[in-house]
């Protein structure tokens, strides 16, 4: 099993300080896993390249319960002594640790520069799928080249081989690049040698935070480096702190303003309306509508609520709230709470906001939702925003058949909104007005279906 890196920035030093590995020293390391070797094959003033070589005993790895059942032929022939797996992630995570870190004491001029680099994988499963590695790597800068043959040239190649000769390049920090490498190989990897438990989340917020949450294949690569254990990736969703994706990147020049504005706005308007002084925003994220609401003395009790404590910290020092006025600061709560259980604390507020957050429920758990807003909390109204599935045909950029957000696991067209909504209704004692966010298409309806509920009284 074997890497290179490669930087073509100037001194073979830089890349020895920032690794933490003279390049005229070769070490060994003694791992779980077996044992890794790092050396230069090169080092000059144009050039340098560090390999990491990790030997690797299928039949030790076996004896000591970390892969297969000691019985299966497969566990004792298999591909990996030779296939980048999750093992060389440990031995990356073991060798350049420091270095991973983006710390460098004695060359502190050195940490963060960017720098021309190329890194050679020379066996990565593929699972069958010429295109995966690019789709992985490119959206985090990287050019991929991708070769695919059986894995000794002297061999003839019998059927297409399962493993690509990857090559990446691109600019970046040495940290950044092994930690892609460290959060993207054990994902390609569909055998893992090691249990999987609550710690891989923490490893994966810690290593990938900063730009997992946005990646296009983010639940691909989530499912695959917790074994596709739910619980772990709703977890890991969480702690992103997954935000909507601005729908002006995606919509057609329908509305001269940003429609998260305008549906600000219109949520604002239905709350004023309704004579609501005390208002709980449930999935608040950041706190972009707290701060509408906490700038309209009318409203004297604000609550916002959401599962990840992520957001409601960057809601805390978006708004300010170690500056705020202690006036405005007695009318503010934030707390962490979901969605789908019951918490007393979201009880007795005249209205309860659900601003593009039912479409990021998993149907199954809707029921629990409705439950936790329309039975347990009870507000006088409800004001509910969602996408009009209808409309998505009018954003150019937005393929057939997909959702505007990887985290949505649904989109409703406006009959099916307006079901769910009748239905509410019926159950819980409400009555309901249908309405719209954003200019209505005559074809389509709006961007935006607005749904608003009031208790016990005609719409």
């Amino acid at each position: 099993m074997f890497l290179t890196l490669t930087s073509t920035a100037g001194s073979a030093s830089d890349l020895g300080f920032l690794l933490h590995k003279h390049p005229d020293r070769a070490q060994t390391f003694d791992l779980s896993v077996g044992r890794a070797h790092v050396f230069y094959p090169e080092a000059s003033d144009e050039r340098c390249t560090v390999a990491l070589l990790l030997e690797v005993d299928p039949v030790e790895l076996v004896r000591g319960g970390r892969f297969g059942d000691g019985f299966a032929l497969g566990a004792y022939v298999n591909d990996r002594p030779y296939a980048a797996s999750s093992l060389l992630s440990v031995a990356l995570g073991r060798v350049f640790r420091s270095a991973m870190a983006g710390t460098c004491a004695v060359r502190p001029d050195l940490v963060g520069v960017a720098l021309p680099l190329e890194i050679h994988v020379p066996a990565v499963p593929d699972d069958g799928d010429p295109g995966l590695v690019a789709r992985l790597f490119e959206p985090l800068g990287w050019t991929v080249d991708v070769g695919v043959g059986p894995l000794d040239p002297q061999v003839p190649s019998f059927g297409e081989s399962p493993y690509a000769d990857v090559r990446l390049t691109g600019t970046f920090t040495p940290a950044d690049a092994l930690r892609h490498l460290y959060v993207l190989l054990p994902a390609l990897d569909g055998g893992k040698h090691y249990w999987v438990g609550p710690d891989e989340v923490d490893k994966l917020v810690r290593s990938a935070g900063e730009w997992l949450g946005g990646h296009p294949e983010r639940d691909w690569i989530l499912r695959r480096s917790l074994a596709h254990r739910r619980e772990y990736v709703a977890d890991a969703v969480e702690r992103l702190g997954v935000v909507e994706v601005a729908e002006e990147q995606v919509a057609a020049p329908t509305d001269a303003r940003p429609l998260s504005e305008v549906r600000r706005e219109v949520v604002l308007a239905e709350l004023r309306a309704a004579r609501a002084s005390s208002v709980i925003d449930l999935g608040c994220g950041e706190g972009a509508l707290l701060r509408e609401l906490l700038a309209d003395p009318a409203f004297t009790r604000v609550v916002g609520a959401d599962v990840s404590h992520r957001a409601l910290r960057k809601a805390a020092e978006r708004l300010g709230l170690d500056r705020m006025p202690d006036s405005v600061r007695a009318r503010l709560t934030l707390l962490q709470s979901s969605v789908t259980y019951r918490d007393a604390r979201l009880a007795g507020a005249d209205a309860v906001v659900l601003m593009e957050v039912i479409e990021h429920v998993d149907l199954d758990r809707l029921p629990s939702l409705e439950r936790t807003v329309f039975g347990d909390a009870r507000p006088r109204t409800v004001v509910v925003t969602t996408p009009n599935e209808e409309f998505n045909v009018r954003y150019p950029t937005l393929h057939a058949g997909t959702m505007r957000h990887t985290d949505h696991r649904f989109e409703w067209t406006r009959a099916q909104g307006e079901q769910w909504a009748a239905r509410m209704c019926e159950t819980y004692g409400y009555t309901f007005r249908a309405g719209a966010v954003g200019d209505v298409d005559r074809e389509v309806g709006p961007p935006t279906q607005l749904l608003v509920f009031t208790l016990g009284a005609a719409a």
